[in-house]
């Protein structure tokens, strides 16, 4: 690199920088101006950062190209990195050089307020607002975190297939494709590949996308969606408890840490998040139910699986994710072992999230034994023949075994603060959009 030609920089390591001269490449996020002085806050997607150009600093030329250059137009300045406490960030730019890539007009999204349906008809370009990137950046450190996290313990990450011939949870909420000759669907979660996936490697892990076809229009519900899912050989009940619990505190702790700066963009207050430390208070289904059957505004039924409000209520009393177990297995899937001590109850868990967080986790011990997990098929009426290789994993060297899945949206949506969970999608997909 030669002594005119200032190294390239991006705006969040511009504290490693300061007196240098860099070069920025970004975009225009807005501009003001003064007299002889061009205010730029230019974004580069890793931050935002103030340009301050000096008519006679800069040139008449470049100072007209910059005071033509609205929204969105693309950016490459040259100039001085300086401290400034009162800047965003910390610093500012006194530009010296650059040119205008593309001056833009009419970006269709300004800062006045627009309807939900014009940003999501807009997706694309909705991306680039300052909210829409906190919150992804916010969920690019969790999937980093979530997968260091399983990878530093020794979990080997195994993709489950997402065309599948069956469904693990019944069929009503699947999505139907043509396959070739054949009917198939798209997968409502790696599961049961991911158990037998744990039988020859011990600890897996699979993450990635999953569907499911339920009509649903709440702010929690995605048509399309991540799920991280773990599977333990000779795991119990208790180990996929601890082995969530862990994997939620490490995360929130790495997002705090990485991502201070978005959370500051989305005003979300970290206080609650530092709350979560471990030692989540645990609670059976039944002794929820007393709770939900005790209060006046709860229209929660005994034996029902708990609703959107239900679980609310029931995680407004605690600071921390709430781990509920034991449930009747008449609402749970057909995989789960049966309690030894009650057989209607299943050795199930889910974990709530405080502030309306809703369902977070949801796993169980499976069940190991051939001969139940037999009939428990007959009862829930699935194909027997499409469930013959998973019921090998039963035949061949069976072991108490368990696991969980983790709806990456739900904990983005929960640790952002964000209302409406098509917010942490970067394209959500919904019941009434598919586009763009």
């Amino acid at each position: 690199m030669s002594a005119t030609t200032p190294p390239v920089a991006t705006i969040e390591t511009l504290d490693q920088y300061a007196g240098q001269t860099v070069e920025l490449r970004g975009w225009v996020h807005n501009r003001t101006s003064k007299g002889k002085l061009h205010f730029v806050t230019l974004r580069d997607g890793t931050g935002y950062v103030q340009c301050v150009l000096k008519k006679n600093a800069v040139g008449d030329e470049l100072f007209d190209e910059i005071g033509g250059a609205s929204q969105e137009s693309s950016l490459i300045l040259q100039g001085e990195v300086r401290a400034d406490d009162r800047a965003p960030g910390g610093f500012e730019i006194a530009v010296a050089s650059g040119r205008v890539l593309q001056s833009t007009t009419d970006f269709p999204i300004t800062p006045k307020e627009h309807g939900t349906d014009f940003l999501l008809s807009r997706r694309h370009l909705w991306l680039r607002s300052r909210r829409q990137w906190a919150i992804l950046r916010v969920r690019s450190a969790i999937m980093f975190a979530l997968r260091r996290f399983f990878d530093e313990r020794g979990y080997v990450c195994i993709d489950s297939p997402i065309f599948t011939p069956s469904a693990c949870e019944g069929t009503s909420t699947l999505f139907e494709v043509d396959y070739f000759d054949e009917k198939a669907y798209l997968t409502q979660s790696g599961q049961l590949y991911a158990e037998a996936s744990a039988m020859a490697f011990g600890k897996v892990y699979t993450f990635g996308p999953t569907f499911r076809a339920e009509k649903s229009k709440t702010r929690r519900h995605l048509t399309e969606f991540w799920m991280l899912e773990p599977e333990i050989a000779f795991g119990t009940l208790e180990d996929v408890i601890q082995l969530a619990e862990d994997m939620m505190v490490s995360v929130v702790g790495e997002v705090l840490e990485r991502r201070r700066t978005e959370l500051d963009v989305l005003e979300r207050d970290i206080s609650k998040l530092e709350k979560v430390t471990g030692g989540f208070p645990r609670i059976t289904y039944d002794d929820a139910s007393k709770l939900l059957l005790a209060n006046p505004e709860s229209t929660f039924v005994e034996g029902d699986d708990f609703g959107a409000m239900d679980e609310e209520f029931l995680a407004a009393q605690h600071d921390q994710p709430l781990v509920i177990t034991h449930y009747p297995k008449d609402v749970k899937a057909f995989y789960m072992k049966e309690a030894p001590e009650d057989p209607t109850r299943v050795l199930a868990m889910d974990i709530i999230g405080p502030e309306g967080a809703g369902e977070l986790v949801g796993g169980s011990q499976r069940e190991e034994d051939l001969d139940v997990l037999l009939a428990s098929i007959a009862k829930h009426e699935l194909p027997m023949e499409e469930f013959q290789w998973y019921l090998d994993l039963r035949r061949f060297g069976s072991v108490p075994h368990g696991g969980f899945g983790l709806g990456l949206e739900r904990l983005v949506r929960w640790l952002t603060g964000v209302e409406h969970i098509r917010e942490v999608s970067p394209f959500p997909r919904m019941m009434t959009r598919i586009r763009p």
